[in-house]
């Protein structure tokens, strides 16, 4: 049985169709990409996998469960990185932490996540003082801290220097060792080569074709994964 499963989803905003009619598998140990530009679709999927926002149509499973009815179990199970997310400027790292650990029954030990996520020597730093590419690493850290079996991360790089993308891709590849599935949702087409599995191109609120980087790759007759995105999404309009 597929970890996620997601069929026929749909979300409308007012007269805007945000989702509309999208369907995808993700199984159990791979990283699964969500590949789109801004606009997409994406946000709004993942917020509906996680109980954010309620669908106004089709099914979704994840973990068996359904993520509106059984929210509170699901935050117990999956760890998020959200698009946009912040923590209080003078809260340090190992204090965050700290208190995420708190909203679990098990958490990971923190000096683990420490030393996994090269945090060591900014558990005392305040957030606000730390780069960016060390607060990805803070985002990833608090996204695991509840020993999840699923990790969303949504646009995990946007911003970051290629130095910080590449060290954050070598973090998410050490995620999936751990045995975590993995969710990434990004509008990168080398991080999505790089990382995914197999990975689900989204256009205009819709799935118009899911594969492996290679599969898509041969589906569209290119090279590299950004010219079989665009090659696909044109034919999908």
């Amino acid at each position: 049985m597929p970890l996620i499963e997601v069929t026929d989803l749909r979300k409308q905003y007012g007269n805007r169709v945000a989702v509309d009619g999208v369907s995808f598998t993700v199984e159990r140990g791979e990283i699964f990409g969500i590949l789109g530009t801004n606009g997409a679709g994406k946000t709004t999927t993942v917020e509906c996998l996680q109980g954010l926002r309620r669908a106004d149509g089709g099914t979704i499973s994840v973990l068996g469960l359904d993520p509106a009815a059984d929210h509170p179990e699901l935050t117990r199970r999956v760890g998020v990185q959200l698009q946009e997310s912040q923590l209080p400027a003078k809260l340090r790292v190992r204090e965050a932490l700290e208190l995420f650990a708190s909203f679990y029954p098990q958490p990971a030990d923190i000096d683990v996540l420490l030393d996994q996520l090269d945090l060591r020597d900014h558990a005392r730093s305040y957030f606000g003082k730390l780069s960016g590419g060390q607060k990805q690493r803070v985002s990833i850290a608090l996204a695991l801290v509840g020993r999840p079996e699923l990790a969303i991360l949504d646009e995990l790089t946007t911003g970051l220097d290629p130095h910080a993308r590449r060290e954050t891709w070598q973090l998410v590849e050490g995620v999936r060792a751990t045995g975590v599935t993995v969710l990434l949702v990004t509008h990168f087409m080398d991080e999505a080569e790089r990382l995914c599995d197999r990975v689900a191109i989204f256009d205009a609120g819709r799935v118009v074709a899911t594969g492996t980087p290679t599969e898509l790759r041969a589906a569209a007759g290119a090279s590299t994964l950004d010219d079989a995105f665009v090659s696909l999404t044109r034919s999908a309009r």
